[in-house]
């Protein structure tokens, strides 16, 4: 960017400061906004949070006469503010009051931002939330005919009820997520549904399923070279193998998997974890309680810390 840019850049936030005391109502609503997002795209995350906020007092105040889309670009800033900030499960608060704003004035921007508001409960574990608002976003995207839309909404829903335990209902939306990617081509997305099918039959009980969806997304990660994807699927491939009584071929898989995440940067303590909770239960399968007995031990310290 010139220096010139620059200069019209700061040129037109002072111009925007200078309006407010010049302005209100509605008006006054629109600059704040605008002054949000022009500090939202420097970073400066409280401080557009805070004008964000104003934006929305000031159209709350207008009572019958609040524009709806001006009213929902107000929470939606305050929910990508919050987001950035870390504050998931308030920013999910503000975008679905947005949402609901936009659904009520037939925005097509609804639904963009509905995605957006599954995908937040789903990262602060509200995964009934997730459910409910991804189930109508498939909905709106399968009537649209984006099926590439409509395939990541099943996707999400089968990883919340998978979240939830719920595993028929995960893997009934995991193949029809595989379904329409696999109509689109998506090769690789197709092996996402894959190790989560694998790792729902798994959970079933279903060893020989499994071993046949975890294989058909080991196949596909190891050919596309996507080494951190392709841990996940071995490791699912490792449990299906020790669900079906191959339990040395499990542990050889497991014990290959931790070696490569151990060595990673950044640590996944919660993916090592798993991993060695499921070693040690094979090597008490196998008559090897002490070396169980020490992952116990050592998994327990770690436990303590992330907890806290």
């Amino acid at each position: 960017m010139s220096n010139d840019d620059e200069n019209d850049d700061i040129i037109t936030e002072e111009m925007l400061w200078e309006r407010i005391p010049e302005t209100e109502g509605e008006e006054r609503a629109n600059t704040y906004y605008e002054l949000s997002a022009r500090i939202y795209a420097r970073g400066q995350y409280d401080e557009a949070l805070a004008l964000a906020e104003s934006a929305r007092d000031i159209y709350s105040e207008l009572g019958a006469n609040v524009p709806k889309e001006g009213l929902a670009q107000a929470y939606s800033a305050i929910g990508y503010n919050l987001n950035q900030l870390k504050r998931i499960n308030e920013a999910a608060g503000a975008m679905s009051k947005a949402v609901e704003l936009l659904r009520e004035s037939k925005s097509a921007v609804a639904l963009e931002l509905a995605c957006t508001l599954g995908e937040w409960w789903y990262a602060s574990k509200e995964y009934e939330k997730a459910i409910e608002c991804m189930e109508e976003c498939v909905q709106e995207h399968l009537v649209d005919g984006n099926e590439i839309g409509a395939a990541n909404d099943f996707h999400l829903i089968g990883c919340s009820y998978r979240e939830l335990k719920k595993y028929d209902q995960a893997l009934e939306a995991f193949q029809e997520a595989r379904a329409l990617f696999k109509g689109l081509k998506e090769v690789i997305h197709v092996a996402r549904c894959d190790q989560n099918i694998a790792h729902c039959l798994t959970e079933k009980g279903d060893a020989e399923g499994a071993l046949r969806a975890a294989q058909k997304a080991l196949d596909v990660f190891e050919t596309a070279h996507d080494h951190r994807r392709e841990n996940f699927a071995l490791f699912e491939l490792a449990k299906a193998h020790v669900l079906n009584d191959q339990l040395d071929d499990g542990l050889q898989e497991m014990e290959k998997v931790l070696d490569i995440v151990a060595e990673s940067e950044p640590k996944d303590f919660e993916f090592i974890m798993e991993i060695e909770k499921e070693i040690a239960s094979v090597l008490r399968r196998i008559g090897r309680d002490a070396e169980a007995d020490e992952i116990d031990r050592r998994l327990e310290s770690i436990s303590e810390v992330i907890d806290e």
